[in-house]
């Protein structure tokens, strides 16, 4: 009988909690570790249409990339969406874990797997983490690597696209400049522009950033590639389910089939 505690241990080797940045909310965030799993679903966001396929589904647990209850609280109500969405989930006795920040930093996490997916030699980490033991292995906060070749930026930028399998991203540069050096720090992350710069790479590619992020990026003449938040992060929640899967052979696991990117695109006058 697998319970929740068992997949909590294999969530914890897989995302050491001790990755988590110190503004992040991490780890198991409402259930019971007694609670007996035999369906997960993972997903990008738990939001409520993702919330009713677990219940419908007879879901035991959620694994959700980003956290619930990130803010503090004072009332969990029906009178909010979220209070809702979260006393259905307890009601049906459904389990929520989140590894958020844990996972984007693991050795084998979101960002390391966008450095392999796209090739990087060479891979190092953006931002690392001190540790306290002499022999524990480097850790921390983003990636960067060389490309297997030197690519302009527009070339580079369809390697993302096909490599993300998506049709449209928004970058900053000109491009025809030239790029062998990346950095890559998923999800909204444009403040690893100055690690990156610091680490020689010519490129960041994050999902998302501010107007005066893109400034920053063209002050210190380096491109910034946004292929958009949902893109860069739900595929290694599908990649979470392919794991957890494999770990828990005996249990039924998918990523959830309704969560959508809430951002589209106009081509043309024809939703992309």
């Amino acid at each position: 009988m697998t319970c929740v505690a068992d997949i909590q241990d294999f969530l914890i080797n897989l995302a050491p909690p001790e990755l988590a940045e110190s503004w992040d909310n991490v780890g198991l965030l409402t259930g019971d570790p007694t609670f007996q799993v035999e369906k997960i679903l993972t997903c990008l966001t738990l939001t409520p249409d993702v919330a009713a396929e677990a219940i419908a589904a007879g879901a035991s647990l959620i694994v959700s990339h980003h956290p619930i209850l990130f803010r503090p609280v004072q009332q969990i109500t029906a009178a909010s969406a979220e209070g809702k969405m979260l006393l259905d989930l307890i009601q049906a006795r459904i389990s929520v874990y989140s590894p958020h920040t844990c996972y984007d930093s693991a050795e084998r996490g979101i960002n390391w797997q966008l450095a392999s997916l796209l090739g990087l030699e060479n891979v190092g980490i953006l931002r690392p983490q001190t540790v306290s033991a002499e022999s524990a292995p480097e850790q921390g906060a983003g990636r960067f690597g060389d490309l297997p070749a030197e690519f302009s930026l527009a070339q580079l930028n369809q390697l993302i696209k096909q490599a993300l399998k998506i049709e449209n991203l928004q970058f900053v540069g000109d491009p025809a400049m030239r790029v062998r050096r990346l950095g890559i720090a998923c999800g909204a992350a444009a403040e690893f522009l100055k690690d990156a710069d610091r680490h020689e790479c010519q490129a960041l590619l994050t999902g998302e950033a501010r107007f005066h992020a893109c400034l920053e990026a063209r002050s210190r003449e380096m491109a910034l590639i946004l292929p958009g938040h949902y893109a860069t992060e739900r595929p290694a929640m599908e990649q979470m389910a392919e794991l957890l899967q494999q770990q828990f052979s005996e249990l039924k696991i998918w990523a959830s089939e309704v969560e959508s990117d809430p951002v589209g695109w106009d081509c043309d006058g024809e939703s992309a």
